[in-house]
């Protein structure tokens, strides 16, 4: 049997997307329509943004302690939070948490080490680009990175909170992203990361001027894998 995946969620879109690529492609490892079993939580964002704006993490931790928990009783072995910014309470978490959790920017260097990324630019909400979740994560395995400058990172977290958090993908949006990459391009970056979990549905690879680093989906397809060791 595989393992029980526990989805601690923030925001609608960026959950969704990481709850339908384990759907989707967990067929292909276990057969027609088959995928491990899968329960989500999820306080409403607005109990989040309160404690996110006020830089209190030891609150936004108690929220996803309080998901962990009802993940938990409902049989999920190991949790998975799809929400980049919230992870700056991760280590708050995790030692009171009654399972373990995977971390989704781990899973993302660990995706840029294979591929050979060194220097990588960071997108994401304000909170996230100016944070630790991914200097930390990354440093440790050799990995530099670089966030767009501060007027960029403000027009950045108003498209995510004002538009993508609530399905709305403007083309003029999607341009903007392509333009701040491409100016993290010229600053040495080979590689960027999608660090809102909602920015994989407006920005599109095929013509990002720079390789991506969908952290929604890489965190869905670690989810998966350890779901499936030694099932």
């Amino acid at each position: 049997m595989a393992k029980h995946i526990g989805i601690v969620a923030c925001s609608a879109e960026g959950a969704a997307l990481c709850y339908r690529t384990i759907c989707a492609e967990a067929p292909r490892e276990m057969g027609e329509h088959r995928h491990p079993e899968i329960t989500m939580h999820t306080h409403p964002l607005s109990e989040y943004m309160v404690h996110i704006r006020a830089g209190n993490w030891d609150a936004v931790a108690q929220l996803m302690l309080s998901s962990v928990h009802k993940v938990a009783q409902a049989g999920a072995d190991f949790a998975i939070c799809p929400d980049n910014t919230i992870h700056q309470a991760f280590n708050l978490v995790t030692p009171r948490s009654p399972i373990p959790w995977l971390h989704i920017a781990k899973a993302v260097g660990e995706k840029a080490k294979k591929k050979g990324f060194t220097h990588l630019g960071i997108l994401g909400t304000k909170y996230l680009m100016t944070g630790p979740v991914y200097p930390d994560a990354l440093e440790k395995i050799g990995i530099a990175t670089e966030i767009p400058e501060e007027r960029d990172r403000e027009e950045i977290d108003t498209i995510i909170f004002k538009e993508l958090v609530n399905g709305i993908f403007p083309e003029e949006s999607r341009l903007y992203f392509n333009s701040v990459i491409q100016a993290l391009k010229h600053r040495g970056c080979n590689a960027v990361v999608l660090g809102c979990t909602e920015i994989p549905l407006i920005v599109n690879p095929n013509d990002c001027p720079l390789p991506t680093l969908d952290s929604t989906r890489l965190l869905a397809r670690a989810a998966l894998r350890k779901a499936l060791e030694e099932a």
